[in-house]
């Protein structure tokens, strides 16, 4: 199964809620970050704590490279650090450096996204593209791309969560399971606009992650009902 991890907004929690997936998935699994902003220069090149993340949840062996193929080390958008760069972020390029192969034998796979759902690439492209083509691409040998939505929990999130929804499904993509995470720890009628969120959110509700102090993907995962992940149809 692949599946991709998209969010209302930047920081809203889907590096969390990834690992803590990955954390609970059994078999071969593996974790990617296709495009990343903000990562650390090291002796290894550079380096990204999302994609890091992921890999720590892995156990496919999939090198660095693999998980997080392109990577910038300033903190703002990828198409302007790509610009700054000098270099396109074109559909072909991110496509051809997925390991598609390793992806597809996986036992789960996650493939988490940049910002939300509609980011932008540059010259009119859209990440949202890429996962457009990407559930074709699945649909060959499995279910198609099941699509994971975090709705970060502040003031606003309920526009927003609607707002990305409709993308999605405009998009042509089923939405297979969204998970609430609180980003604001005051968060005024949390479970008020948890209850509006369950009345019009399409796909399994996965759970419910409380503002944690100290986030760690084993502690979000006792949050998450990965069960209900099970036996979905993506078509």
């Amino acid at each position: 199964m692949v599946f991709f991890v998209t969010g209302t907004d930047t920081d809203c929690g889907k590096t969390l809620v990834s690992a803590a997936l990955l954390s609970l998935a059994s078999g071969q699994k593996t974790g990617l970050k296709p495009i990343a902003s903000g990562c650390m220069q090291t002796a290894d090149g550079l380096r990204n704590s999302d994609a890091l993340q992921l890999m720590a949840q892995s156990n496919m062996g999939l090198s660095y490279e693999e998980i997080n193929p392109i990577a910038f080390e300033p903190a703002i958008a990828p198409h302007i650090a790509a610009k700054h760069a000098g270099i396109s972020l074109t559909l072909d390029a991110i496509d051809a450096a997925m390991p598609w192969t390793q992806l597809k034998g996986a036992d789960f796979a996650l493939i988490e996204g940049a910002g939300g759902w509609r980011l932008p690439l540059g010259e009119g492209r859209y990440l949202s593209e890429l996962a457009q083509h990407w559930n074709t691409k699945v649909q060959q040998d499995q279910n198609g791309l099941g699509i994971i939505l975090v709705v970060g929990m502040k003031l606003g999130c309920l526009n927003h969560a609607l707002l990305t929804q409709e993308a999605i499904l405009n998009d042509g993509l089923k939405i297979v399971g969204w998970v609430a995470n609180q980003v604001d720890k005051d968060m005024a009628c949390i479970h008020d606009n948890l209850d509006s969120l369950q009345q019009v959110m399409q796909g399994e509700f996965l759970g419910y992650v409380p503002f944690l102090y100290e986030p760690n993907p084993q502690t979000a995962g006792l949050y998450l009902n990965f069960d209900a992940l099970g036996n979905q149809q993506f078509l």
